[in-house]
């Protein structure tokens, strides 16, 4: 099996039941929970109008590819009823695969890792949670990225929690 970082994010609706049913989804999909972040209430990026986010990240492990990952984290946002309206809109459910364990991928449908690990707050600040000394190929470790993050996003903690 190999260990993947999936960020979690939601906006519309009851958040907090909607990143629980991404998860549950998750383990009924077959990936293992190994972590699960704190959750964060995130201001909007990209597109300012709109509510804030709940935020948070999990550490899985799986025997799935990258492929059949990125399929099963469609697939979870398809059930759970997410429907694109434009880029960086609002959303129930936002999965992104950060980082998949030894894999470097650059299809037209998926990038790993993930090309805005370091310019996102809102993801890394959960993904420090879940795996601080990941050593992101071409960027390097969480805990480093997290500590010279130079932006001015708003990411307050909550005290609420997947589970």
């Amino acid at each position: 099996m190999k260990q993947a970082v999936i960020a979690l994010g939601s906006n519309v609706g009851d958040t907090l039941a909607n990143l629980r049913a991404a998860v549950d989804l998750l383990e009924q999909g077959g990936c293992e929970i190994r972590r699960i972040s704190s959750l964060y209430i995130t201001e909007p990026w990209g597109y300012a109008d709109q509510d804030d986010f709940l935020n948070g990240a999990v550490l899985i492990a799986t025997d799935k590819d990258p492929h059949e990952l990125l399929m099963l984290t469609q697939s979870i946002e398809r059930e759970l009823g997410r429907k694109k309206l434009f880029v960086n809109g609002p959303r129930n459910i936002d999965l992104d695969i950060l980082v998949y364990e030894g894999e470097t991928v650059a299809t037209e449908t998926l990038t790993l890792p993930h090309p805005r690990i370091k310019e996102r707050l809102f993801v890394l600040t959960p993904f420090h949670d879940v795996a601080p000394d990941w050593d992101i190929p071409g960027m390097g470790k969480v805990a480093a990225l997290f500590c010279a993050f130079a932006g001015e996003e708003r990411v307050e903690p909550t005290k609420k929690k997947i589970r």
